[in-house]
């Protein structure tokens, strides 16, 4: 560690969190203990924490209140983190339908936030300084993980328009000072890919954070024209809100040279999971639990998918229990072989939305199309639309390798895939622009997936 970065990591961002009223640093220090310890000790940590937090929003959230009443749940009963599973999902419809009930009474540090809306569904709730705090410190904690940490150079690819509506002069002061530089992810021409590359070149950071189709486009870019970025000394690249592909992982960590760290969490749901260097997804148990379920709502076993639904211990104030994510993913029962007592997730599959569903029912995931397109020579950029069971569309940016043959591949392959009787309609577009929040998305299907009664295949 330089002897800027130990200022900045031990001084001046501490003295940030603390004029912001967070008290990350205490605990970042306590996860940094807490992540050693067995599974039985973090066990009971946790019941407890559930216990104090359910009992406390019992008795300050409006909703909650009126919820246990009607379920006739007592808080002090629970005796494990089961207990959980007597309460309903909440969904973002009951966020936006009872948005004031879910707030704490009286004085409060509530802040609003909006989720952008990637999903089709933009939610609006609010943070407290306590939650805050915990995703502040249980990033920072993942971050040390690799052997960076605040202060050293880093280099963030980022769209969501929080970030870019918001570099005031404090902001930019404090980026300044913690030598972190915002390249955004709206538009990824040729052009800005160029100086994306250039820029990474001239003052290489010690870290890349951003969106996993965003670095690998700029990687991308940077095999194509031939430029050299292995030995720019950079040691991680954290992705993170988007699904990270096998293709994606590889492309980012053979052109810069060092490991991609993945991330998973959300803007509502909180900073939920992040990989190791022995490459497992941890939980930030201390803090969050983590359920998947089926369709109809029961617990899926280790190792089977279902959807990711969470419960945020640090927000007493505005609570997420039991929030569908929308995201579909599986738990793992094993140790890693980090030796942290964190649990795992063994997969995050990508959302709800990133399935698509086949004319007789079946649901498989988006990649049983993403490896067809993907590897077609002349295919630059791709995105996959289902409309319906029977509608299929397939928007390519295409180079002068992409002919009549290769169209007729995508229309074989997905007919194959979707039934024969599906229009699969190939467009071939000049640009395909991010969302509103700068994330990009290969496949999105507007059919409802995970119905109870669709077969789930796994591709």
């Amino acid at each position: 560690m330089s002897l800027y970065t130990a200022l900045c990591a031990n001084v001046l961002f501490p003295m940030h969190e603390r004029l912001k009223g967070h008290n990350s640093v205490a605990r970042r220090e306590r996860l940094e203990s807490s992540q050693w310890w067995p599974g039985p000790q973090l066990e009971r940590y946790r019941i407890g924490r559930l216990q104090h937090f359910l009992t406390e929003i019992g008795q300050r959230i409006p909703y909650y209140t009126e919820l246990f009443r009607q379920h006739h749940f007592n808080p002090q009963d629970v005796e494990s983190l089961d207990a959980l599973q007597s309460l309903p999902l909440l969904t973002k419809s009951d966020v936006r339908a009872h948005l004031n009930a879910l707030k704490t009474q009286g004085p409060s540090s509530l802040v609003r936030y909006n989720t952008g809306g990637s999903s089709g569904e933009p939610l609006i709730f609010y943070m407290g300084k306590g939650r805050k705090s915990h995703d502040v410190a249980a990033k920072w904690r993942a971050t040390r993980w690799w052997g960076v940490d605040i202060g050293d150079p880093e280099l963030v690819v980022w769209g969501s328009p929080v970030e870019l509506g918001a570099q005031d002069r404090i902001r930019r002061l404090r980026d300044g000072l913690m030598r972190s530089h915002l390249l955004p992810a709206f538009e990824m021409s040729s052009h800005n890919l160029a100086q994306f590359v250039k820029t990474i070149c001239s003052a290489p950071p010690a870290m890349l954070f951003g969106y996993p189709s965003s670095l690998a486009l700029i990687a991308q870019h940077a095999r194509h024209v031939g430029q050299d970025m292995t030995q720019l000394g950079i040691k991680v690249v954290f992705v993170t809100s988007e699904k990270l592909y096998d293709t994606q992982r590889t492309l980012i960590s053979e052109v810069f040279g060092c490991p991609v760290a993945n991330g998973y969490g959300a803007r509502d749901a909180g900073f939920i999971a992040h990989e190791c260097p022995s490459g497992s997804l941890h939980i930030s148990a201390e803090d969050i639990i983590v359920e998947t379920v089926r369709p109809d709502g029961t617990p899926s076993a280790p190792g089977e998918a279902g959807e990711i639904v969470v419960t945020h211990l640090a927000t007493p104030d505005f609570p997420f229990v039991r929030y569908r994510t929308g995201d579909i993913g599986m738990l793992s029962d094993a140790p890693c072989a980090c030796g942290r007592g964190l649990p795992v997730l063994k997969e995050v599959q990508g959302r709800t939305t990133d399935f698509v569903v086949a004319q007789n029912g079946t649901v498989m995931h988006g990649l049983a199309l993403i490896y067809t397109v993907r590897d077609l020579p002349g295919v630059e950029r791709f995105k996959i639309e289902q409309v319906s069971r029977l509608h299929t569309v397939v928007k390519v940016v295409a180079g002068l390798e992409f002919g009549v043959a290769q169209e007729a591949r995508i229309i074989r392959d997905f007919k194959s895939r979707l039934g024969e009787a599906v229009h699969v309609q190939v467009e071939r577009v000049s640009e395909l622009g991010n969302e509103a929040s700068g994330k990009f998305r290969y496949v999105v299907s507007h059919v409802k997936a995970f119905d109870s009664n669709l077969e789930l295949q796994h591709a």
